[in-house]
Protein backbone atom coordinates (compact mmCIF):
# COMPACT_ATOMS: atom_id res chain seq x y z
CA UNK A 1 0.00 0.00 0.00
CA UNK A 2 1.27 3.42 -1.23
CA UNK A 3 2.08 5.40 2.21
CA UNK A 4 1.92 8.77 -0.08
CA UNK A 5 -1.99 8.44 -0.88
CA UNK A 6 -2.94 6.13 2.30
CA UNK A 7 -2.27 6.93 5.82
CA UNK A 8 -3.07 4.77 9.13
CA UNK A 9 -5.73 6.19 11.09
CA UNK A 10 -5.20 6.28 15.15
CA UNK A 11 -8.81 5.71 15.44
CA UNK A 12 -12.21 4.23 13.73
CA UNK A 13 -12.82 7.31 11.47
CA UNK A 14 -16.83 8.66 9.97
CA UNK A 15 -16.59 11.60 7.61
CA UNK A 16 -19.89 12.68 7.16
CA UNK A 17 -20.35 16.25 6.57
CA UNK A 18 -22.50 16.98 4.08
CA UNK A 19 -20.55 20.28 2.69
CA UNK A 20 -16.73 19.64 3.80
CA UNK A 21 -15.44 23.55 2.26
CA UNK A 22 -12.92 25.70 2.17
CA UNK A 23 -11.87 28.98 2.62
CA UNK A 24 -9.06 31.51 2.47
CA UNK A 25 -9.14 34.71 3.70
CA UNK A 26 -6.69 38.00 2.75
CA UNK A 27 -7.13 41.45 4.44
CA UNK A 28 -6.49 44.58 2.08
CA UNK A 29 -2.57 45.28 2.88
CA UNK A 30 -1.62 41.50 2.44
CA UNK A 31 -2.92 42.05 -1.65
CA UNK A 32 -1.47 43.05 -4.65
CA UNK A 33 -4.01 45.78 -5.43
CA UNK A 34 -5.47 46.82 -1.83
CA UNK A 35 -8.48 44.76 -2.48
CA UNK A 36 -9.55 42.33 0.59
CA UNK A 37 -10.29 39.02 -0.76
CA UNK A 38 -12.04 35.56 0.54
CA UNK A 39 -12.52 31.88 -1.58
CA UNK A 40 -14.90 29.57 -0.90
CA UNK A 41 -15.74 25.87 -2.52
CA UNK A 42 -18.92 24.67 -1.42
CA UNK A 43 -17.97 20.70 -1.60
CA UNK A 44 -21.06 18.81 -1.66
CA UNK A 45 -21.94 15.64 -3.26
CA UNK A 46 -25.49 17.12 -3.27
CA UNK A 47 -25.01 20.33 -4.03
CA UNK A 48 -26.15 21.29 -7.75
CA UNK A 49 -23.76 24.59 -8.91
CA UNK A 50 -25.79 27.75 -9.58
CA UNK A 51 -25.44 31.54 -9.26
CA UNK A 52 -28.03 32.72 -6.49
CA UNK A 53 -29.73 36.02 -7.01
CA UNK A 54 -31.74 37.52 -4.59
CA UNK A 55 -32.99 40.66 -5.94
CA UNK A 56 -33.56 44.17 -3.83
CA UNK A 57 -36.91 44.06 -2.27
CA UNK A 58 -39.53 46.30 -0.16
CA UNK A 59 -41.72 43.97 2.27
CA UNK A 60 -44.87 45.96 4.16
CA UNK A 61 -44.01 46.13 8.01
CA UNK A 62 -46.03 42.96 9.07
CA UNK A 63 -44.17 40.53 6.57
CA UNK A 64 -42.62 37.35 7.03
CA UNK A 65 -39.76 34.79 5.73
CA UNK A 66 -40.31 30.98 5.31
CA UNK A 67 -36.84 29.80 6.24
CA UNK A 68 -35.90 26.28 4.30
CA UNK A 69 -32.60 24.92 4.96
CA UNK A 70 -29.78 25.36 2.66
CA UNK A 71 -28.84 21.64 2.45
CA UNK A 72 -32.10 19.60 2.24
CA UNK A 73 -34.80 22.60 1.36
CA UNK A 74 -36.83 21.31 4.42
CA UNK A 75 -39.07 23.82 5.82
CA UNK A 76 -38.12 24.66 9.17
CA UNK A 77 -40.23 27.80 10.00
CA UNK A 78 -40.90 31.49 9.84
CA UNK A 79 -39.05 34.50 10.76
CA UNK A 80 -40.09 38.87 10.72
CA UNK A 81 -38.45 39.94 7.83
CA UNK A 82 -37.09 43.55 7.26
CA UNK A 83 -38.58 46.57 5.38
CA UNK A 84 -35.99 46.84 3.09
CA UNK A 85 -33.18 43.87 1.38
CA UNK A 86 -29.99 44.43 -0.32
CA UNK A 87 -29.39 42.77 -3.56
CA UNK A 88 -27.37 39.61 -3.46
CA UNK A 89 -25.34 37.64 -6.71
CA UNK A 90 -23.93 34.61 -5.54
CA UNK A 91 -22.67 34.89 -1.69
CA UNK A 92 -21.99 38.89 -2.13
CA UNK A 93 -24.29 41.82 -1.74
CA UNK A 94 -24.60 44.78 -3.37
CA UNK A 95 -22.22 46.65 -0.84
CA UNK A 96 -19.73 44.18 -1.27
CA UNK A 97 -20.19 41.99 1.71
CA UNK A 98 -19.12 38.69 1.23
CA UNK A 99 -19.64 35.24 2.99
CA UNK A 100 -18.50 31.72 3.10
CA UNK A 101 -18.10 29.21 5.61
CA UNK A 102 -17.07 25.62 6.35
CA UNK A 103 -18.52 22.80 8.08
CA UNK A 104 -16.76 21.97 11.28
CA UNK A 105 -19.37 20.01 13.56
CA UNK A 106 -17.72 20.01 17.01
CA UNK A 107 -19.55 18.51 20.14
CA UNK A 108 -22.90 16.70 18.20
CA UNK A 109 -24.51 17.65 21.17
CA UNK A 110 -24.90 21.21 21.17
CA UNK A 111 -26.53 20.38 17.97
CA UNK A 112 -30.23 22.05 18.33
CA UNK A 113 -33.18 21.22 16.25
CA UNK A 114 -35.67 22.81 17.29
CA UNK A 115 -33.88 25.72 15.74
CA UNK A 116 -35.04 27.79 13.43
CA UNK A 117 -32.36 29.48 11.50
CA UNK A 118 -29.66 27.12 9.95
CA UNK A 119 -26.16 28.04 8.75
CA UNK A 120 -26.88 28.84 5.16
CA UNK A 121 -30.18 30.76 5.88
CA UNK A 122 -27.44 33.06 8.31
CA UNK A 123 -25.60 33.74 4.61
CA UNK A 124 -27.94 34.91 2.41
CA UNK A 125 -30.46 36.62 4.68
CA UNK A 126 -27.38 38.49 6.13
CA UNK A 127 -25.72 39.15 2.95
CA UNK A 128 -29.37 40.84 1.89
CA UNK A 129 -29.41 42.90 5.43
CA UNK A 130 -26.14 44.26 5.73
CA UNK A 131 -24.12 47.34 4.61
CA UNK A 132 -20.69 45.66 6.03
CA UNK A 133 -19.24 42.90 7.52
CA UNK A 134 -19.34 43.86 11.38
CA UNK A 135 -22.85 44.36 10.35
CA UNK A 136 -23.43 40.80 8.93
CA UNK A 137 -21.91 39.34 12.32
CA UNK A 138 -23.95 41.48 14.33
CA UNK A 139 -27.51 40.08 12.03
CA UNK A 140 -26.13 36.99 12.14
CA UNK A 141 -25.56 36.56 15.77
CA UNK A 142 -28.88 38.17 16.74
CA UNK A 143 -31.02 35.91 14.62
CA UNK A 144 -29.48 32.84 16.49
CA UNK A 145 -30.09 34.34 19.51
CA UNK A 146 -33.82 35.31 18.38
CA UNK A 147 -35.17 32.48 16.75
CA UNK A 148 -32.29 29.72 17.63
CA UNK A 149 -29.67 27.96 16.09
CA UNK A 150 -30.14 24.12 13.89
CA UNK A 151 -27.16 23.73 12.12
CA UNK A 152 -23.80 21.95 13.88
CA UNK A 153 -20.61 24.31 14.23
CA UNK A 154 -19.75 26.04 11.73
CA UNK A 155 -17.13 28.64 10.58
CA UNK A 156 -17.99 31.71 8.31
CA UNK A 157 -15.65 33.82 6.28
CA UNK A 158 -17.15 37.47 6.21
CA UNK A 159 -15.55 40.14 4.73
CA UNK A 160 -15.99 43.94 3.21
CA UNK A 161 -14.05 46.29 1.54
CA UNK A 162 -11.92 47.01 4.45
CA UNK A 163 -11.83 44.56 6.82
CA UNK A 164 -11.85 40.47 7.07
CA UNK A 165 -13.24 38.50 9.75
CA UNK A 166 -13.81 34.69 10.90
CA UNK A 167 -17.11 34.33 12.82
CA UNK A 168 -16.88 30.63 14.49
CA UNK A 169 -20.31 29.71 16.03
CA UNK A 170 -21.70 26.69 17.56
CA UNK A 171 -25.70 25.69 19.24
CA UNK A 172 -26.40 24.91 22.45
CA UNK A 173 -28.09 21.58 22.56
CA UNK A 174 -31.62 21.07 22.10
CA UNK A 175 -34.58 23.69 23.03
CA UNK A 176 -31.74 25.63 24.51
CA UNK A 177 -32.20 29.03 21.63
CA UNK A 178 -29.00 30.37 20.80
CA UNK A 179 -25.41 29.99 19.79
CA UNK A 180 -22.32 30.72 21.28
CA UNK A 181 -19.84 32.38 18.99
CA UNK A 182 -16.47 34.41 18.42
CA UNK A 183 -14.98 36.20 15.58
CA UNK A 184 -11.75 37.89 15.09
CA UNK A 185 -10.82 40.34 12.90
CA UNK A 186 -7.96 39.14 9.77
CA UNK A 187 -5.42 41.84 10.46
CA UNK A 188 -4.95 43.62 7.38
CA UNK A 189 -1.60 42.59 6.17
CA UNK A 190 -2.64 38.82 6.84
CA UNK A 191 -4.25 35.87 5.33
CA UNK A 192 -5.77 33.21 6.74
CA UNK A 193 -8.06 29.77 6.32
CA UNK A 194 -10.60 27.00 7.29
CA UNK A 195 -11.28 23.93 6.69
CA UNK A 196 -14.00 21.91 8.55
CA UNK A 197 -12.08 22.57 11.90
CA UNK A 198 -12.64 25.28 14.13
CA UNK A 199 -9.67 27.75 13.95
CA UNK A 200 -10.04 30.08 16.66
CA UNK A 201 -8.01 29.51 19.77
CA UNK A 202 -7.85 31.71 22.77
CA UNK A 203 -8.73 35.52 21.78
CA UNK A 204 -8.36 38.99 22.96
CA UNK A 205 -11.40 39.53 25.81
CA UNK A 206 -11.13 43.15 25.59
CA UNK A 207 -10.32 44.00 21.97
CA UNK A 208 -13.67 45.30 20.80
CA UNK A 209 -12.10 46.51 17.58
CA UNK A 210 -11.05 43.25 16.12
CA UNK A 211 -12.62 40.92 18.11
CA UNK A 212 -16.31 39.89 19.38
CA UNK A 213 -17.94 37.17 21.14
CA UNK A 214 -21.08 35.86 23.03
CA UNK A 215 -20.97 36.96 26.40
CA UNK A 216 -21.97 33.50 27.32
CA UNK A 217 -19.15 31.40 25.18
CA UNK A 218 -16.66 30.80 28.11
CA UNK A 219 -19.43 30.81 31.00
CA UNK A 220 -21.64 28.22 29.01
CA UNK A 221 -18.62 25.98 28.89
CA UNK A 222 -18.33 26.28 32.41
CA UNK A 223 -21.42 25.10 32.84
CA UNK A 224 -21.50 22.17 30.51
CA UNK A 225 -18.34 20.89 32.01
CA UNK A 226 -16.33 20.95 29.05
CA UNK A 227 -13.74 23.90 30.73
CA UNK A 228 -12.31 24.76 33.94
CA UNK A 229 -9.11 27.32 33.60
CA UNK A 230 -8.95 31.42 33.91
CA UNK A 231 -10.76 33.28 30.93
CA UNK A 232 -7.30 34.10 29.58
CA UNK A 233 -6.46 30.66 28.78
CA UNK A 234 -10.39 29.78 27.25
CA UNK A 235 -9.60 28.44 23.44
CA UNK A 236 -12.91 28.05 21.70
CA UNK A 237 -11.68 25.54 19.15
CA UNK A 238 -10.16 22.89 21.97
CA UNK A 239 -13.50 23.28 23.93
CA UNK A 240 -16.09 23.08 21.58
CA UNK A 241 -14.63 21.32 19.06
CA UNK A 242 -11.56 19.31 20.00
CA UNK A 243 -8.66 18.21 17.40
CA UNK A 244 -8.53 14.61 16.28
CA UNK A 245 -6.66 12.80 13.97
CA UNK A 246 -9.44 13.07 10.83
CA UNK A 247 -9.58 17.19 11.82
CA UNK A 248 -5.44 17.17 11.08
CA UNK A 249 -5.08 15.05 8.19
CA UNK A 250 -8.66 16.08 6.35
CA UNK A 251 -9.31 19.38 7.55
CA UNK A 252 -5.59 21.25 8.53
CA UNK A 253 -4.21 19.96 6.21
CA UNK A 254 -5.91 22.29 3.40
CA UNK A 255 -5.15 25.25 5.46
CA UNK A 256 -1.29 24.48 5.94
CA UNK A 257 -1.50 23.37 1.84
CA UNK A 258 -2.34 26.98 1.30
CA UNK A 259 0.03 28.65 4.11
CA UNK A 260 3.02 26.75 3.06
CA UNK A 261 1.82 28.15 -0.63
CA UNK A 262 2.80 32.06 0.48
CA UNK A 263 5.03 31.49 3.22
CA UNK A 264 7.69 28.62 3.21
CA UNK A 265 8.43 28.95 6.54
CA UNK A 266 5.01 27.12 7.01
CA UNK A 267 6.09 23.91 5.91
CA UNK A 268 6.97 22.49 8.96
CA UNK A 269 3.63 22.44 9.83
CA UNK A 270 3.44 19.21 8.20
CA UNK A 271 4.27 17.08 11.06
CA UNK A 272 1.17 18.97 12.93
CA UNK A 273 -1.00 17.61 10.17
CA UNK A 274 0.59 14.39 10.23
CA UNK A 275 -0.25 14.24 14.15
CA UNK A 276 3.51 14.41 15.13
CA UNK A 277 3.81 16.87 16.82
CA UNK A 278 1.15 19.17 19.21
CA UNK A 279 1.61 23.24 18.27
CA UNK A 280 -1.09 24.55 16.09
CA UNK A 281 -0.93 26.28 12.99
CA UNK A 282 -1.48 30.18 14.05
CA UNK A 283 -4.92 30.93 12.56
CA UNK A 284 -3.36 33.62 10.03
CA UNK A 285 -0.21 34.57 8.84
CA UNK A 286 1.43 37.25 7.34
CA UNK A 287 2.51 36.19 3.53
CA UNK A 288 6.34 36.46 1.98
CA UNK A 289 4.97 38.01 -0.98
CA UNK A 290 1.22 40.18 -0.97
CA UNK A 291 -1.30 37.59 -3.20
CA UNK A 292 -3.70 38.39 -5.94
CA UNK A 293 -7.44 37.16 -6.94
CA UNK A 294 -5.63 35.24 -9.31
CA UNK A 295 -3.45 33.69 -6.99
CA UNK A 296 -6.47 32.63 -4.50
CA UNK A 297 -7.64 30.88 -7.61
CA UNK A 298 -4.60 29.09 -8.05
CA UNK A 299 -4.89 27.65 -4.08
CA UNK A 300 -8.48 26.65 -4.41
CA UNK A 301 -6.76 24.45 -7.44
CA UNK A 302 -4.61 22.79 -5.24
CA UNK A 303 -4.09 18.97 -4.49
CA UNK A 304 -1.28 18.66 -2.88
CA UNK A 305 1.32 19.13 -5.92
CA UNK A 306 5.04 18.85 -4.89
CA UNK A 307 4.14 17.62 -1.60
CA UNK A 308 4.05 13.99 0.23
CA UNK A 309 0.22 13.87 0.22
CA UNK A 310 0.18 14.62 -4.02
CA UNK A 311 -3.08 12.99 -4.96
CA UNK A 312 -1.55 12.91 -8.36
CA UNK A 313 0.99 10.24 -7.03
CA UNK A 314 0.70 6.55 -6.25
CA UNK A 315 -1.47 3.36 -6.61
CA UNK A 316 -4.83 5.37 -6.13
CA UNK A 317 -3.88 7.92 -9.20
CA UNK A 318 -3.61 5.06 -11.49
CA UNK A 319 -2.08 5.29 -14.27
CA UNK A 320 -2.44 8.94 -15.53
CA UNK A 321 -2.25 10.55 -12.49
CA UNK A 322 -5.90 11.53 -11.24
CA UNK A 323 -6.98 13.12 -8.58
CA UNK A 324 -10.23 11.26 -8.12
CA UNK A 325 -10.36 9.07 -4.96
CA UNK A 326 -13.77 7.48 -4.51
CA UNK A 327 -15.78 8.04 -1.53
CA UNK A 328 -15.71 7.17 1.60
CA UNK A 329 -12.63 9.11 2.20
CA UNK A 330 -12.00 6.56 5.30
CA UNK A 331 -12.15 2.75 4.73
CA UNK A 332 -10.68 -0.91 6.53
CA UNK A 333 -8.40 -3.53 5.43
CA UNK A 334 -7.62 -6.53 7.64
CA UNK A 335 -9.70 -4.69 10.75
CA UNK A 336 -7.36 -1.59 10.03
CA UNK A 337 -8.66 1.73 9.31
CA UNK A 338 -7.04 3.72 6.47
CA UNK A 339 -8.12 6.89 4.77
CA UNK A 340 -7.43 8.69 1.42
CA UNK A 341 -6.07 12.73 1.56
CA UNK A 342 -8.86 15.32 0.47
CA UNK A 343 -7.35 17.96 -1.18
CA UNK A 344 -8.83 21.85 -1.25
CA UNK A 345 -9.86 20.96 -5.04
CA UNK A 346 -12.52 17.98 -5.36
CA UNK A 347 -14.29 16.67 -7.25
CA UNK A 348 -17.67 16.86 -5.78
CA UNK A 349 -17.76 20.38 -5.97
CA UNK A 350 -20.69 22.25 -6.33
CA UNK A 351 -19.44 25.71 -7.27
CA UNK A 352 -16.39 27.79 -6.08
CA UNK A 353 -15.87 31.69 -6.12
CA UNK A 354 -13.11 34.24 -5.07
CA UNK A 355 -14.82 37.19 -3.65
CA UNK A 356 -12.69 40.36 -4.59
CA UNK A 357 -13.93 43.67 -2.40
CA UNK A 358 -12.28 46.99 -3.90
CA UNK A 359 -12.42 50.03 -1.54
CA UNK A 360 -11.53 52.56 -4.05
CA UNK A 361 -14.27 51.84 -6.37
CA UNK A 362 -18.31 52.55 -6.37
CA UNK A 363 -19.37 49.42 -4.94
CA UNK A 364 -21.67 48.09 -7.63
CA UNK A 365 -18.29 48.41 -9.88
CA UNK A 366 -15.87 47.63 -6.98
CA UNK A 367 -16.71 43.75 -5.47
CA UNK A 368 -16.13 40.92 -8.31
CA UNK A 369 -17.41 37.64 -7.39
CA UNK A 370 -15.01 35.28 -9.19
CA UNK A 371 -17.72 32.14 -9.78
CA UNK A 372 -17.22 28.78 -11.23
CA UNK A 373 -18.96 25.30 -11.20
CA UNK A 374 -17.71 21.99 -10.48
CA UNK A 375 -13.92 21.02 -9.67
CA UNK A 376 -11.76 23.90 -9.20
CA UNK A 377 -8.91 22.60 -10.65
CA UNK A 378 -11.06 22.10 -14.08
CA UNK A 379 -12.92 25.20 -14.43
CA UNK A 380 -13.18 28.73 -15.64
CA UNK A 381 -13.42 31.61 -12.74
CA UNK A 382 -15.93 33.86 -14.25
CA UNK A 383 -15.78 37.86 -13.45
CA UNK A 384 -19.40 38.63 -11.88
CA UNK A 385 -19.48 41.79 -10.53
CA UNK A 386 -21.95 42.59 -7.59
CA UNK A 387 -23.92 45.61 -9.70
CA UNK A 388 -25.42 42.89 -12.41
CA UNK A 389 -29.23 42.31 -12.82
CA UNK A 390 -29.74 38.82 -12.56
CA UNK A 391 -27.61 35.82 -13.46
CA UNK A 392 -26.90 34.16 -16.55
CA UNK A 393 -29.24 31.31 -17.75
CA UNK A 394 -25.89 28.78 -17.82
CA UNK A 395 -25.75 30.04 -14.02
CA UNK A 396 -29.11 29.73 -13.07
CA UNK A 397 -30.36 27.69 -10.50
CA UNK A 398 -33.35 26.49 -12.58
CA UNK A 399 -31.64 25.14 -15.24
CA UNK A 400 -30.93 21.68 -15.06
CA UNK A 401 -30.52 19.83 -11.43
CA UNK A 402 -28.64 16.57 -10.16
CA UNK A 403 -31.10 14.28 -11.46
CA UNK A 404 -31.84 16.53 -14.85
CA UNK A 405 -29.07 17.10 -17.43
CA UNK A 406 -29.25 20.42 -19.02
CA UNK A 407 -27.21 21.03 -22.51
CA UNK A 408 -27.17 24.93 -21.26
CA UNK A 409 -25.49 24.73 -18.17
CA UNK A 410 -22.31 25.09 -17.36
CA UNK A 411 -22.66 22.97 -13.81
CA UNK A 412 -23.33 19.89 -16.52
CA UNK A 413 -21.06 21.16 -19.30
CA UNK A 414 -18.00 21.71 -16.42
CA UNK A 415 -19.15 18.45 -15.46
CA UNK A 416 -18.37 16.34 -18.23
CA UNK A 417 -15.39 17.61 -19.31
CA UNK A 418 -13.71 16.82 -15.83
CA UNK A 419 -15.29 13.49 -15.28
CA UNK A 420 -14.00 12.60 -19.05
CA UNK A 421 -10.25 13.96 -18.16
CA UNK A 422 -10.32 11.59 -14.66
CA UNK A 423 -9.63 8.69 -17.07
CA UNK A 424 -6.05 10.14 -18.34
CA UNK A 425 -5.72 12.94 -15.98
CA UNK A 426 -1.93 14.00 -16.89
CA UNK A 427 -2.77 14.12 -20.49
CA UNK A 428 -6.27 15.87 -20.26
CA UNK A 429 -5.34 18.47 -18.11
CA UNK A 430 -2.78 19.78 -20.13
CA UNK A 431 -5.07 21.17 -22.63
CA UNK A 432 -7.96 21.82 -20.17
CA UNK A 433 -5.61 24.11 -18.36
CA UNK A 434 -4.60 25.58 -21.74
CA UNK A 435 -7.83 27.10 -22.11
CA UNK A 436 -8.37 27.73 -18.62
CA UNK A 437 -5.22 30.04 -18.73
CA UNK A 438 -6.46 31.70 -21.58
CA UNK A 439 -10.09 32.52 -20.51
CA UNK A 440 -8.97 33.77 -16.92
CA UNK A 441 -6.18 35.60 -18.87
CA UNK A 442 -8.23 37.83 -20.73
CA UNK A 443 -10.50 38.22 -18.02
CA UNK A 444 -7.36 39.99 -16.24
CA UNK A 445 -6.78 41.83 -19.24
CA UNK A 446 -10.89 43.34 -19.47
CA UNK A 447 -11.61 43.58 -15.82
CA UNK A 448 -9.58 47.25 -15.47
CA UNK A 449 -11.29 48.28 -19.10
CA UNK A 450 -14.26 47.50 -17.79
CA UNK A 451 -13.77 48.61 -14.83
CA UNK A 452 -12.83 52.34 -16.37
CA UNK A 453 -16.20 52.07 -18.97
CA UNK A 454 -18.27 51.40 -15.99
CA UNK A 455 -16.85 54.89 -14.21
CA UNK A 456 -17.70 57.07 -16.80
CA UNK A 457 -21.18 56.28 -16.55
CA UNK A 458 -24.03 56.74 -14.18
CA UNK A 459 -24.78 54.02 -12.01
CA UNK A 460 -27.93 52.99 -13.68
CA UNK A 461 -26.45 52.82 -17.22
CA UNK A 462 -23.30 51.47 -15.27
CA UNK A 463 -25.02 48.36 -13.93
CA UNK A 464 -26.65 47.63 -17.30
CA UNK A 465 -23.16 47.25 -18.49
CA UNK A 466 -21.54 45.37 -15.91
CA UNK A 467 -24.43 42.98 -16.63
CA UNK A 468 -24.09 42.44 -20.12
CA UNK A 469 -20.31 41.88 -19.65
CA UNK A 470 -20.91 39.78 -16.75
CA UNK A 471 -23.61 37.71 -18.60
CA UNK A 472 -21.74 37.72 -21.65
CA UNK A 473 -18.36 36.30 -20.22
CA UNK A 474 -19.68 33.38 -18.48
CA UNK A 475 -21.87 32.21 -21.49
CA UNK A 476 -19.28 32.57 -24.36
CA UNK A 477 -16.75 30.84 -21.23
CA UNK A 478 -19.41 27.72 -20.76
CA UNK A 479 -19.67 27.59 -25.04
CA UNK A 480 -16.34 27.65 -24.65
CA UNK A 481 -15.84 24.83 -22.35
CA UNK A 482 -17.92 22.63 -24.08
CA UNK A 483 -16.59 22.73 -27.37
CA UNK A 484 -13.11 21.64 -25.43
CA UNK A 485 -14.96 18.67 -23.76
CA UNK A 486 -16.04 17.89 -27.83
CA UNK A 487 -11.98 18.05 -28.83
CA UNK A 488 -11.55 16.10 -26.00
CA UNK A 489 -13.37 13.37 -26.85
CA UNK A 490 -11.93 13.47 -30.55
CA UNK A 491 -8.29 13.70 -29.56
CA UNK A 492 -8.61 10.84 -26.46
CA UNK A 493 -11.32 8.17 -28.31
CA UNK A 494 -10.41 4.95 -27.22
CA UNK A 495 -7.51 5.88 -24.81
CA UNK A 496 -5.34 6.38 -27.56
CA UNK A 497 -4.16 10.06 -28.58
CA UNK A 498 -4.24 12.21 -31.66
CA UNK A 499 -1.10 13.88 -32.63
CA UNK A 500 -1.28 17.91 -33.33
CA UNK A 501 0.31 19.85 -35.11
CA UNK A 502 0.21 24.10 -35.20
CA UNK A 503 -3.14 23.34 -33.31
CA UNK A 504 -4.59 21.19 -35.53
CA UNK A 505 -4.95 17.07 -36.01
CA UNK A 506 -2.56 15.32 -37.92
CA UNK A 507 -4.42 13.52 -40.94
CA UNK A 508 -4.09 12.43 -44.49
CA UNK A 509 -6.36 13.16 -47.12
CA UNK A 510 -9.21 11.01 -45.76
CA UNK A 511 -9.29 12.93 -42.73
CA UNK A 512 -7.72 10.23 -40.58
CA UNK A 513 -4.62 9.91 -38.60
CA UNK A 514 -1.86 8.71 -40.00
CA UNK A 515 -0.83 7.22 -36.44
CA UNK A 516 -1.81 7.57 -33.16
CA UNK A 517 0.26 8.52 -29.40
CA UNK A 518 -0.37 4.85 -27.26
CA UNK A 519 -0.42 6.37 -23.87
CA UNK A 520 0.66 2.87 -22.05
CA UNK A 521 1.37 2.75 -18.72
CA UNK A 522 3.75 4.35 -16.26
CA UNK A 523 7.30 2.32 -15.04
CA UNK A 524 5.32 1.90 -11.96
CA UNK A 525 2.09 0.22 -12.97
CA UNK A 526 4.10 -1.80 -15.49
CA UNK A 527 5.97 -3.34 -12.91
CA UNK A 528 3.18 -4.02 -10.49
CA UNK A 529 0.91 -6.10 -13.56
CA UNK A 530 3.99 -7.73 -13.83
CA UNK A 531 4.47 -9.21 -10.13
CA UNK A 532 0.43 -9.55 -10.37
CA UNK A 533 0.35 -11.74 -13.69
CA UNK A 534 3.55 -13.95 -13.82
CA UNK A 535 2.05 -16.06 -16.61
CA UNK A 536 1.20 -13.15 -19.11
CA UNK A 537 5.18 -13.29 -19.24
CA UNK A 538 6.35 -13.68 -22.97
CA UNK A 539 8.05 -16.81 -23.61
CA UNK A 540 12.05 -16.45 -25.25
CA UNK A 541 12.88 -17.56 -28.73
CA UNK A 542 15.10 -20.30 -26.34
CA UNK A 543 12.04 -21.50 -24.09
CA UNK A 544 9.88 -21.81 -27.04
CA UNK A 545 12.70 -24.33 -28.36
CA UNK A 546 12.94 -26.20 -25.55
CA UNK A 547 9.25 -26.97 -25.33
CA UNK A 548 8.34 -30.93 -24.30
Amino acid sequence: MNKKTLILLLFAIAYTHLHACTNFLAGKNATVDGSTLISYSADSYFLFGALYNYPAATYPKDAMLDINEWDTGKYLGKIKQVEKTFSVVGNMNEYQVSIGETTFTGREELIDTTGLIDYGSLIYIALQRSKSAQEAIKVMTDLVAEYGYYSSGESFSIADPNEVWILEMIGKGPKNKGAVWVAQRIPDDCVSGHANQARITTFPLNDKKNCLYAKDVISFAREKGYFKGSDKEFSFSDVYAPLDYSALRICEARVWSFFRQVDPAMEKYISYVKGETKERMPLWIKPAFKVSAQNFKEYMRNQYEGTEFDMTKGVCAAPFGSKLRHSPLGFKVDGIEYMHERPVATQQTGFVFVSQMRGWLPNYIGGIHWFGVDDAASNILVPMYCGIHGVPTCYNEKNGNLLEYSATSAFWIYNGVANYAYGKYSYMMQDIKKVQSHWETNFNTLVPAIDKVAQTMNETDARIFLTNFSHTQAENSTTAWKKLGEYLLVKYMDGNIKKEKDGKFVQNHAHIPPTIIRAGYSEEIIRQIAKENPGQRVKTEEELKNRK
